[in-house]
């Protein structure tokens, strides 16, 4: 599984980086650097909860 990340959409909030510092790459001021996450199968739910937290809904998980 996969997380993609519209970089257009994100605003910041590094809140996929708060869910998971070692998943999800930011930048210094908040912006997310990779448009895809590879998620290993133990970190699925991670992704979820990234999705979640993400309130520009700018993540979405693809098989």
């Amino acid at each position: 599984m996969k997380a993609h990340i519209d970089l257009d959409k994100c605003s910041g909030h590094a809140r996929c980086y708060q869910v998971d510092p070692d998943l999800f790459d930011i930048d210094a001021s908040g912006y997310a650097l990779r448009a895809e996450v590879d998620l290993p199968s133990d970190a699925e739910a991670k992704g979820h909860e990234a999705v979640a937290a993400c309130p520009e809904r700018a993540i979405a998980l693809v098989r």
